[in-house]
């Protein structure tokens, strides 16, 4: 799939974000092996801990699907209702997606106000990572 469609639908599932805190809405596309692409926006709660991001909404849907094998995550944020702005993946989601991808190869796609995209590797985002090959097993 090509990378400026995976985009537009990480900016299309901003759409359905929970935001009525920050108003911050935030929407990922995310790309399996396979090519099938499984969506995501952010979810807000009262109790801010209990919220859950775009980006683990959408590796949460896949994985309870069976996918394991994701090849590059497009995401989309900014103020509701508007043009998005650069929005990087949280330390939370950084480290989840370290879990479930080889940061060397996984793309991490940043939608920007005009709908352009800057790619990089997970790697870039999450130097000297911590994930299963770390423990003993």
């Amino acid at each position: 799939m090509d990378y400026s469609e995976l985009g537009r639908l990480a900016d299309k599932a901003r759409e359905n974000s929970y935001c009525i805190y920050s108003g911050f809405s935030v929407g990922a596309a995310l790309l399996t092996a396979g090519g099938r692409v499984y969506t995501g926006c952010n979810i807000e709660n009262a109790s801010y801990p209990a919220g859950i991001c775009a980006e683990r909404t959408a590796f949460s849907k896949a994985i309870s699907e069976g996918e394991r094998r994701f090849t590059a995550i497009a995401i989309s944020g900014g103020s509701k209702g508007e043009a998005p702005q650069d929005a990087y993946p949280c330390g939370i989601c950084r480290q989840f997606m370290n879990e479930f991808v080889n940061g060397n190869e996984f793309d991490v796609i940043v939608v920007h106000s005009d709908l352009s995209h800057t790619v990089h590797k997970l790697k870039e985002l999450l130097p000297y990572s911590f994930g299963p090959d770390n423990l003993n097993k």
